[in-house]
């Protein structure tokens, strides 16, 4: 039997990999206006999004419905630096923590897709 990319890289490297990101964010200029009010909240969500999509538990969609990530994040202003400073924001959290390689390459791949896919700005 497979493991899924969620038994693979853990949940507690999971949420590792998201305090760092967001540790980042909180330095971040461009990033972290778009984090107004409650950045624990945010970063529950993303936790727990990626848990869903990687294989594990599906809480978020319990708790929140289906994703719809365009929808979610229409209100805010993503151009071409908003997502090179979230993906190497998150680049600089998956170097903190431990995965095997092809559970790194696979959440790149996503992490790289969906920023593209989220752009909506020129």
């Amino acid at each position: 039997m497979q493991l899924t990319y969620y038994e693979r890289i853990g949940r507690d490297t999971l949420r590792s990999l998201v305090e760092y990101f967001y540790e980042g964010v909180k330095e971040d200029e461009v990033l972290r206006p778009m984090y107004e009010g409650d950045m624990e909240a945010a970063e529950l969500r993303l936790f727990l999004f990626l848990v869903q999509y990687l294989g594990g538990p599906a809480t978020y969609s319990e708790r929140r419905g289906h994703p719809r990530l365009r929808m979610r994040h229409a209100p805010f202003p993503i151009d071409e630096k908003a997502r090179d400073h979230w993906l190497m924001r998150m680049k600089h959290a998956m170097d903190q923590v431990h995965m095997d390689a092809e559970s790194r390459a696979f959440l790149w791949n996503y992490f790289v897709s969906t920023a593209d896919f989220l752009r909506n700005k020129a």
